[in-house]
């Protein structure tokens, strides 16, 4: 059973008045987990935001699944996103809809496991009605050389941002995540 994250407000003070953040209900108008969870499966293009070796920032759209509590994703091995990871494994994910953002930061790490490879490729394919197994994995199903590489991102903290709710400053949420 997954766990459930942390849920807080987000440090945000030349917005939320002083009396809300001071109130005596510390819950008062987040969204649930749910909330987010709904939003990273549904989405069908993620931004990834990396960070070069001489720390200039990179953004990139791919595809990608929320599954087993983390985000998967799949990129050539010799792309910008994928060197940069290799280096320094800190990154952020965001959904597709700003008005009903989820952004995620975590720790990507690239998935060798054949068998783990293997259960992705159904969930991958069912979402993008694609075949992806030949790009993540050779005819023994151990991991491609030349294919791409999967990447699985643990998150550390998802922020959710709903302009649809009735207070926008009070809805806005923070989940963290035990270590």
């Amino acid at each position: 059973m997954p766990s459930i994250p942390e849920a807080s407000h987000l440090y945000w003070p030349d917005a939320r008045s002083p009396e809300a953040a001071a109130g005596a209900d510390p819950t008062r108008g987040l969204l649930p987990w749910s909330w987010a969870v709904e939003r990273l499966e549904k989405s069908h293009n993620y931004w990834v935001g990396t960070a070069r070796p001489n720390g200039r920032p990179h953004l990139m759209v791919v595809w990608g699944v929320w599954w087993e509590d983390a985000f998967w994703f799949t990129t050539g091995r010799e792309t910008r996103k994928a060197r940069n990871l290799a280096a320094n494994p800190h990154c952020s994910i965001a959904t597709e809809e700003a008005d009903e953002a989820v952004i995620l930061e975590g720790q990507a790490r690239e998935v060798s496991d054949a068998g783990a490879r293997r259960a992705f490729v159904p969930i991958y394919n069912a979402k993008y009605e694609g075949d992806i197994a030949a790009m993540i994995e050779t005819t023994d199903g151990s991991a491609a050389p030349a294919g791409s590489a999967l990447w699985r991102v643990e998150p550390r903290a998802v922020f959710g941002l709903n302009e649809h709710a009735e207070d926008f400053v009070e809805a806005a949420t923070r989940w963290t995540f035990r270590l």
